[in-house]
């Protein structure tokens, strides 16, 4: 079952609230989507650990319910 823009941006905002998060559905299939977060939280990690962060917040949906993320992420 695909996995809805909206509850991408809840989880990643539910663990990073500061976050500025942009979300597009790069097939219109909703299981390929783009993601830019940027969150004050990144301040001093390095872009694996960012990424990690947010891959955690999405609960173990990636590979699964979300088939694809192209993640890219900046510190405040």
């Amino acid at each position: 079952m695909p996995m809805d823009a909206n509850e991408i941006e809840r989880l990643i905002r539910a663990a990073l609230p500061d976050a500025t998060i942009e979300i597009k559905d790069l097939a219109g299939d909703g299981d390929h989507y783009a993601a830019h977060v940027v969150s004050s939280s990144f301040a001093g990690k390095s872009r694996v650990q960012q990424h990690q962060m947010v891959y955690e917040a999405l609960g173990g949906r990636m590979g699964g319910t979300l088939h694809a993320l192209a993640l890219t992420t900046a510190a405040k």
